[in-house]
């Protein structure tokens, strides 16, 4: 059924009685009981993702900020091996996009079956890639290291960082395809738990290495932090087991070879890849952007780190958001139920802003006391102040179009827009402009952190007009015979 924009509200009201979906079933054409609904439901799912979130950028925080209490060498070079890491976090950030858009709409029609199905093909993808990046981490640090910087000393200890946390990435890959599984099923509350469960265990062995065993030891605290990385994963992975088996109606085991594995993991490969490519061409442009800040001063590798650590904090609601928007609309589109999909999204959008917005002003708030909690010399203090004023205005875009993007079109099946976007905005725009700014015209380090960070502007227009006209909204569930 073609949606048209014009008459999208009464053709709602005609219809809601026989197109509700889950909890919004009893929902009578009143716009006041549908918002209610919609929120009860989109809390449920955004809180909980949001709090995970949030225990992801703290334990990131947590390691620059007591490694910084060593020296800001260090800080800096934990911070750019986290680049290696975070790269990998884009290939499963993508598998698992992929396996949210098809458990989401297979959720909406209750196949628990496909659903089995579809986690034990992406946990084989994703354990791939972790073993690939595993051994590269292992076996060529210092090589990973010197493509994000030319300074000697970051390289010595960020390869020392990189080799030891490298053996986290086979629990990681388990683990965060399965925790994807469980939110596209409105069960968010478990991932929630066991990563601020996590968080607390990484946080007291990190303290126990910095303050205790290794004080004014970098290298041995480094190792430490490092391992205590490993730990927290392996916990990680130990809880997911034990929760598959006791709780969960989805389990770990291989797929098998039928022809019903290989149609839906022919559904998985064809909205993966584009998201993959996405989540690829999206990532590398922000470490390519690292790197070109790594080559032109250790200060403002220092200032960085911070900047990222304040701004990820910032948006984790705008995260929530995004995911939580995009399990309900996958839900509602695996029912064909296109109008609800449209008001909920609307919905979500005006919330996408605000949360925006908030988190901006957020970082303005904070930005005092963000210099009491980590010592930086006098150039990388001027560097922070101003790239957190950069940060603000960063969030509000970030927020828009990481709901639109990365939220709405992967649920509909509209894999491909994200992808041309970024590689125009990206790479055929920011990147060489901010190359040029960075060792050509030898701007100011303030002013090339706002070139890097003009991509979520570039990007808002061009998300918000393609989400009009409404071509992302695709049922891709099929029949399947089991």
């Amino acid at each position: 059924m073609e949606v048209k924009k014009v008459n999208v509200y009464n053709l709602y009201i005609i219809n809601i009685r026989k197109t509700g979906c889950g909890v919004l079933k009893q929902v009578k054409g009143s716009n006041n009981e549908f918002n209610r609904t919609l929120n009860h439901s989109l809390l449920s799912l955004v809180l909980p993702i949001a709090f995970q979130n949030l225990i992801s950028a703290a334990a990131i925080a947590v390691d620059v900020i007591m490694l910084g209490v060593i020296n800001q060498s260090v800080m800096s070079a934990v911070s750019l091996a986290g680049q290696v890491t975070f790269v990998l976090s884009l290939f499963y950030m993508g598998i698992s996009t992929g396996a949210g858009i098809l458990t989401a709409q297979y959720w909406g029609r209750n196949d628990v079956k496909v659903i089995q199905r579809v986690f034990s093909i992406t946990s084989i993808f994703s354990l791939s890639i972790s073993v690939i990046f595993f051994l590269f981490s292992f076996c060529f640090p210092e090589f990973l290291m010197r493509l994000l910087t030319n300074d000697a000393e970051l390289i010595h200890y960020g390869a020392i960082f990189l080799r030891t946390v490298s053996f986290s990435y086979i629990a990681m890959g388990i683990s965060q395809v399965y925790f994807s599984v469980l939110k596209s099923m409105e069960n968010a509350r478990f991932s929630a738990w066991i990563s601020s469960i996590c968080l607390f265990l990484n946080i007291g062995l990190n303290a126990l290495c910095v303050y205790v065993f290794f004080p004014g030891m970098p290298e041995k605290a480094i190792l430490g932090v490092a391992l205590a990385t490993v730990c927290a994963r392996c916990v990680e992975l130990g809880c997911c087991v034990v929760h598959s088996i006791r709780y969960s109606k989805v389990k770990f085991h291989l797929p098998g070879k039928d022809r019903i594995n290989r149609q839906l993991r022919k559904d998985f490969l064809k909205y993966t890849i584009p998201i993959q490519a996405n989540y690829f061409v999206w990532g590398g442009g922000l470490t390519v952007a690292t790197s070109i800040i790594g080559h032109v001063s250790a200060d403002m590798v220092a200032a960085n780190s911070i900047a990222t650590v304040v701004r990820n904090l910032a948006i984790v609601f705008c995260a929530g958001i995004s995911s939580g928007g995009a399990v309900l609309i996958g839900k509602y589109l695996g029912t064909n139920d296109k109008l609800m999909a449209i008001k909920a999204s609307k919905r979500i959008n005006l919330y996408a802003l605000i949360l925006g917005i908030v988190a901006g002003v957020s970082i303005l708030v904070i930005k005092p006391l963000v210099s009491l909690v980590v010592e930086l010399n006098d150039i990388s203090q001027s560097y922070l102040d101003g790239m957190l004023y950069v940060c603000a205005y960063y969030c509000v875009g970030k927020s828009i179009n990481s709901t639109i993007i990365g939220g709405f079109f992967p649920a509909g099946g509209d894999a491909k827009f994200g992808l041309w976007c970024d590689i125009v905005v990206m790479w055929i725009i920011v990147l060489p402009l901010a190359y040029l700014c960075a060792f050509v015209w030898h701007v100011h380090p303030i002013l090339l952190y706002v070139v890097i960070n003009l991509d979520e502007i570039f990007k808002l227009p061009l998300a918000v007009y393609r989400y009009s006209q409404y071509k992302w909204l695709k049922n891709i569930t099929r029949d399947v015979a089991l």
